[in-house]
């Protein structure tokens, strides 16, 4: 519930969208952000205003394909410690979960960061992987331990980290729906700063806001872009300016820099996107698991992306919301999710299922 004063800024700030009279579609990549829009009610209070707004692909865990999956699965399910965030355990594909290795007596591990990860390693001797899952934002914390003369021998990285900007490029140029500015993520952009989400807005003329995650974050964001779009300007915003800094953060940029290379990689949902995922450089071979279990990884099985009748990747492309998706509700739901959208609290259909119904 807002705040009385709060709640006074947001009718002002609604009243401005209205006033301008702008009709657009907004989509922001974030599931936190989509967190708050479902917990607040600011869709509805958005639509009254002329603006739609969607989600896109800001779910880590839900944009990891199924072959990534299967991938860990498949070290795990061969001797080999596999550790990751608790969300990437419930992922279901057509050969079960990593909780499903678990249960079958595979050594697989829930951790909290790459450190504990790390320290597991050192207290084994057989190999253990991390399953790196994230955008720019937890990247460079996978970083850290590959930089240190202490990383222990047995210990590798399975990287499924993307980055932002050449899926929202990918958006638009499937052209599967009309989006008229992008709300962008605002702890993406504490490390990234401004700079790489610009190309975007002039090479497809729309307009970006980042922004923060409380509700009145959201709503301005939404009446910037409206006013960008009412002065006929396409540029990059700063609403977050409290942690947002226009450069980010230069030293995890240049960890970043120093550790991965970009890569062409599919995600769910989507075909190959040129260099939208970070692969370990070369140097270090050595703690780069597709390296280092590559055998292993030979015996991965082929796995379909989707289960039969699930529509998240349309769910993570903008083009349906989760309650249209017909296994909404009735045989997936969050304690049998039959896929990730409705697996990890950051996705879409989770969220929907979980406050949907609910305005706080």
């Amino acid at each position: 519930m807002f705040k009385y004063r709060d709640e006074e800024t947001a009718k002002k700030i609604l009243k401005g969208i209205a006033d301008m009279g702008v009709k657009a579609k907004f989509m922001h990549i974030c599931g936190t952000h989509q967190d708050t829009i479902v917990r607040f009610g600011l869709e509805e209070m958005l639509r009254d205003a002329g603006v739609e707004i969607a989600q896109g692909p800001g779910c880590p865990v839900c944009v990891t394909t199924s072959r990534e999956v299967a991938d860990a699965i498949t070290l795990a399910r061969n001797g080999v410690t596999v550790t990751a965030f608790g969300d990437m355990m419930r992922v279901p594909t057509t050969i079960g979960s990593l909780f499903d290795a678990k249960a079958d007596g595979a050594d697989v591990r829930i951790v909290y960061s790459i450190d504990d990860a790390v320290a597991m390693a050192r207290a084994q001797e057989k190999p253990l992987v991390f399953v790196g899952v994230g955008f720019e934002t937890t990247a460079p914390s996978t970083c850290v331990p590959l930089h240190s003369p202490d990383c222990p021998d047995n210990f590798s990285v399975y990287s499924c980290h993307r980055i932002c900007p050449p899926v929202l490029d990918m958006l638009l140029s499937l052209g599967e729906s009309t989006i008229d500015g992008f709300i962008e993520p605002g702890h993406v952009a504490v490390i990234t700063g401004l700079s790489m989400f610009r190309p975007i807005s002039e090479v497809h003329g729309l307009p970006q806001v980042v922004a923060g995650f409380e509700p009145l974050d959201i709503l301005m964001s939404c009446y910037m872009l409206c006013k960008q779009i009412r002065e006929g300007r396409a540029e990059v915003e700063n609403e977050y300016t409290r942690l947002v800094k226009p450069e980010g953060n230069p030293i995890a940029l240049r960890l970043m820099k120093d550790t991965f290379d970009p890569v062409d990689r599919s995600w769910r949902g989507f075909p190959v996107i040129p260099k939208s995922a970070l692969s370990l450089k070369p140097r270090f071979a050595e703690h780069d698991a597709t390296k280092v279990h590559e055998d292993v990884l030979a015996l991965a099985p082929e796995v379909k992306e989707e289960a039969n009748g699930c529509r998240c990747g349309d769910v993570l492309r903008g083009l349906i919301k989760s309650e249209q998706c017909p296994m909404f509700g009735k045989v997936c739901k969050p304690s049998n999710p039959m896929g990730p959208c409705m697996v990890s609290a950051e996705g879409n259909c989770s969220i929907s299922y979980r406050l949907g119904s609910k305005r706080l």
